[in-house]
């Protein structure tokens, strides 16, 4: 087994992620957990298992909204270990949307991976995973099976809310109203969608669009996204760890 080099952190509002990289970039181990208020306890931990097998004292990059909470590391911004960490995985310029439960991102990578333009959603989280994460559990509506719900839903009922707690409200609403609940989920999923889209199409760029962050595990999302570009959206390998496998990159000797 090839010996780790340096460990990326990439602490999140939901989820906070710790991986360790070898010489060549590859992922030797990892560590995802839900993100504690008390983030300094929680990173010296996960850090600490991924050194359990690694030799000396290794460089920790970190990014995320809790960067500067990382004990002994080298804070990076989010834009720039997105940026690098998906061009590791495909070495091909294209757009990255990074899909998470703060912010979303959209990064225009250009040929030697570095940033040639970003734009991000504004603060209010109806363009993030928060989004559905809080309206999904209003309606009770687990993760697990999603996508083939939304795919089986035979119209999407429009959710027009551009605001969390008003688009809650406006569900509840159409649940009294006795519109059907899979046709409301796909709604709300194409009502996000159409707002991510609106920031992909601003890169003017028609190389491949990429996708990662928590809600790229999400089939739904995905392809209401592809819908809503008309092209085709590539979710990367690992795709909530690709801020921490750029932080790492970003820190790691000689690269």
């Amino acid at each position: 087994m090839s010996a780790p080099v340096a460990i990326g952190v990439d602490v999140g509002s939901t989820t906070c992620k710790a991986v360790a990289i070898d010489a060549a970039g590859a992922l030797l181990a990892r560590r995802v957990e839900p993100t504690d208020p008390r983030i300094e306890r929680q990173v010296q931990r996960l850090v600490g298992a991924l050194r359990e097998t690694a030799p000396g004292d290794l460089p920790i990059g970190a990014t995320g909204y809790g960067r500067k909470r990382v004990p002994g590391a080298r804070a990076l911004t989010e834009i720039t270990c997105h940026a690098r960490g998906a061009f590791a995985r495909t070495g091909r310029p294209g757009v990255l949307v990074d899909m998470g439960g703060q912010d979303t991102k959209v990064i225009r990578i250009g040929a030697a991976g570095e940033v040639v333009d970003f734009s991000m959603n504004d603060k209010c989280a109806a363009g993030t995973g928060r989004f559905l994460e809080v309206i999904l559990g209003r309606l009770q509506v687990p993760l697990e099976g999603l996508a083939e719900r939304v795919a089986r839903a035979p119209r999407a009922v429009p959710v027009s809310s551009t605001c969390t707690v008003f688009a809650e409200s406006e569900v509840i609403s159409l649940v009294a109203s006795d519109e059907p609940l899979d046709g409301i989920v796909k709604g709300l999923h194409v009502s996000l969608a159409s707002r991510v889209a609106s920031l992909a199409r601003g890169m003017q760029d028609r190389g491949e669009v990429l996708m990662s962050g928590g809600v790229a595990l999400n089939g739904a999302m995905v392809a209401a996204l592809q819908e809503a570009l008309g092209r085709p959206v590539r979710v990367l390998p690992d795709p909530q760890l690709i801020g921490a496998l750029g932080a790492a990159l970003s820190v790691a000797p000689g690269r």
